[in-house]
């Protein structure tokens, strides 16, 4: 049975494949380091939480961000991409509720927030008493869940080598 690293391997496009890419062999120069594909116990854990830091943080464009960024920070890119994927229609509602109710809780805001669709200057008015408290939530959420999941990552693949190697000389 093929490992979780083998099966990611296997799904992800090679360096080879974006290049044959006619839309994007501009960018080859720029994807042609190993270290966008080098399978590591760094690259994957930073790719990890990059990809979660920017899921999180940014509503739009995470993918291109997240692949933009690893190409300039030189952590495993298809990980960083899929890592973004952590907010999506079925995740988005609750990660942004729960941020949200994380920032009112740090910043200390206490405003009701009451929603009227029927009366845009309200609409935006609220928006605005939303946004300190969900961008204060969302980049506490994005800077720890980057933070833990690097170090969850680094571990758990420090143990699993060390077990091999145990297991190598017995």
């Amino acid at each position: 049975m093929p490992s979780l690293i083998q099966r990611l391997r296997a799904l992800a496009p090679s360096r080879e494949q974006l290049e044959a890419n006619r839309s994007l062999r501009a960018l080859a120069p720029y994807l042609a380091n190993p270290k966008l594909w080098l399978w590591s116990r760094r690259g994957v854990a930073s790719g990890v939480a990059l990809g979660l830091f920017i899921g999180l943080l940014i509503p739009v464009a995470q993918i291109l961000i997240a692949a933009a960024a690893a190409v300039i920070l030189r952590v495993n890119l298809p990980i960083a991409a899929a890592s973004t994927l952590v907010t999506n229609p079925l995740t988005f509602p609750p990660i942004y509720y729960a941020a949200y109710q994380l920032g009112v809780w740090v910043t200390g805001s206490s405003e009701a927030v009451t929603f009227s669709l029927t009366d845009p200057a309200a609409l935006w008015g609220n928006l605005g008493a939303i946004g300190i408290p969900l961008f204060a939530g969302l980049g506490i959420a994005a800077t720890g869940s980057a933070l833990v999941s690097y170090v969850l990552i680094s571990q758990a693949w420090a143990w699993r080598t060390a077990a091999k190697r145990h297991g190598a000389r017995t």
